[in-house]
Formats: structure tokens, sequence, C-alpha cells
């Protein structure tokens, strides 16, 4: 077979045309590459920027804000009901933590251990109701939401209904302290029990004497009242630090992921 001729690129004229054409699509292509890098940078910069934000929330460093700042808008939603929700990844290490910690107790059998919920965001997701409000990006309206719980349509919290059930099922005493208002009872007991929480030992609301009061000072009030009364509040579940702090706080505290709100 006869040999093929060999080829020295080197000899072939390229026409100038062809080679200018050539040229400027790499440019364009170039172009395009730099602008898409710059692109990902700034949305990988407002990423972390808005996870050291959730982490101040989170731990209590940031404090009295209002409102989720609106360039941290898009993060949330991704957050809160994006493509397997980091918020529900974070609610259910909570309660396997929390379940972790009440199989190692031993507990008494005298009907004295008890824990304490916090409702809104701990038992009750509003997520329905903060969709249309941009997750904490617009202000809330407390009609809006006093309307919005009386239809007691919020659902639960799967990881936390868990917990809630094998809290019944070993015997302890349940007392959920909401800062929700004493009218509105009917209305929660009927979400709750549509959620599928039942037994509680009391449901504890803000009476017309406790409304002024800060969100801390009225529930380290009703725990305090709870462990007066000859409980030992072994837990203690909330979204908000107000739910955890002041005192009579419990044994151990739970604090579940909420950076829609703040409550002091």
């Amino acid at each position: 077979m006869a040999s093929l001729p060999l080829i020295h690129h080197h000899n072939l004229n390229v026409p100038c045309a062809l080679q200018s054409t050539t040229a400027e699509s790499y440019d364009d292509i170039s172009e395009q590459s730099t602008a898409h890098e710059e692109t990902w940078g700034l949305k990988q910069e407002s990423q972390l920027s808005f996870e050291a934000w959730r982490l101040g929330v989170e731990t209590n460093t940031l404090r009295t804000w209002t409102l989720v700042p609106p360039e941290f808008v898009e993060y949330m939603e991704n957050y809160m009901v994006g493509s397997g929700s980091q918020y529900v990844r974070d609610s259910q290490k909570v309660a396997n933590e929390s379940m972790a910690y009440v199989n190692s107790l031993k507990l008494s059998g005298d009907g004295r251990d008890a824990w304490v919920f916090d409702v809104d965001e701990t038992l009750l997701s509003n997520l329905p109701f903060f969709e249309g409000r941009h997750y904490g990006g617009e202000g809330v309206d407390h009609d809006a939401f006093i309307k919005w719980a009386d239809l007691a349509e919020a659902p639960p919290l799967p990881a936390s209904r868990s917990l809630y059930v094998h809290l019944l099922e070993l015997g302890f005493k349940i007392f959920l302290l909401t800062g929700r208002y004493d009218y509105e009872r009917n209305a929660t007991e009927k979400n709750l029990a549509r959620a599928g929480y039942h037994s509680w030992d009391a449901l504890l609301l803000r009476e017309p004497e406790d409304y002024e009061k800060r969100a801390v000072d009225y529930k380290s009030e009703r725990r305090l009242k709870i462990e007066q009364d000859g409980f030992r509040i072994l837990g203690n579940s909330g979204d908000q630090w107000s739910d955890l702090a002041g005192y009579a706080v419990g044994h151990r505290t739970f604090k579940l992921p909420n950076p829609m709100y703040y409550i002091a």
C-alpha cells in the first residue's frame, strides 16, 4: 500500500478573513465565559453572605431585626422550601438530637417528668402563610396572621411530631407554651389536633395580663409555674431564643431553625 503523503500544516495558507472570524469567535466565547464566571462568583458570594447572616440569626448574635434583607430573599426561599430543603434537614437534626437525649434519660416514672414545646415553627409550620410574604422578606400584619391561624390549616413539622409521639409513649407530661393569645385557643386546639397532636397536659396561651409582656418574660413565668406545680422540665423545644432563655428553662433546651422572624 502506498504511504499517505504527509501534510505539513505550516505550508497551508488560511485566508485572512477566516483567521479574523475565528479570532473574533474565540474572543466572544472568552468574554461569555468570563461573564459567566463573574456572575457565578457573585452568586457564590451572596450565598455565603446569606449563610453568615443566617448563622448570626440562629446563634442569637443578630437581635431585634425585623425583616429578611432584600438581597437574601431568594436564598431564604431556597433554604426553606428548595429541593432537599435544608430547613427540613436542620429541623430533623434537632429532633434527632432531642430523641437521643430523651433516650439517655433515666425517667422517674412518677408522672412528673415534663417537656415544654412552643407551637408556631416548633410543632406547627406556617410556611404556607409566609410563602406569600417572601419568607420573612415582607412585614407581617398581626391581623393577617390571626386570620390565617383561625383557618387551623398549618401543617405539622414531621420531625417534631415524631419526637412528640415518642415523649407521650415514654410517659412525659407535655406542656404547650405559645405566644398566641387566649382568644386563639379554639383555633389552635383544632389545628394541633388536625396536625396529629393530642394528649397534651396543658395548652398555655397569653392571658390579658400577658398581652404586653416580652415573650421571654411571659414564657419564663409560665415555666416557673409548671415547676412550682411539681413538674420537672427535662426538655424545652422552641424556634425562638425567647422560648429558651430567661429562667426555669428546663434541664436542656433545643433550638429549632427559624430565620424568618424574630421575637424577643
